[in-house]
């Protein structure tokens, strides 16, 4: 099963340069997401976890935390250190922290 976060220690880990994967969709993403996020579709994760760090946490968020947590399982279920975001990317918005739109990968 895999660790869940508060949007608190998610924002905390994100200051200090963590390593965050957005597992929705392309054209959400592009809508907006956390600055320097990593663009992973959900469908992509179980073939896609080998090109994630096994030695750092990675943060997996979604839109509500729903699909992060499934994605979270698989990275766990790889070897990552991983941890699905409570709230998503919604909560993130609504707290009002920086959103990025487009779809280009920003750095963080």
């Amino acid at each position: 099963m895999a660790r869940e976060v508060t949007q608190e220690a998610f924002a905390a880990a994100w200051s200090d340069g963590g390593l965050v994967v957005d597992v929705r969709e392309a054209d959400e993403y592009a809508a907006g997401h956390v600055p320097g996020a990593r663009l992973m579709p959900l469908r992509t994760v179980p073939a896609r976890c080998a090109e994630l760090p096994g030695g750092r946490p990675v943060y997996v968020i979604c839109a509500s935390g729903n699909r992060s947590k499934s994605a979270a399982d698989w990275m766990t279920a790889c070897g990552i250190d991983a941890y699905s975001v409570a709230g998503g990317t919604g909560a993130w918005a609504r707290s009002g922290r920086p959103v990025a739109a487009g779809s280009r990968e920003h750095a963080a």
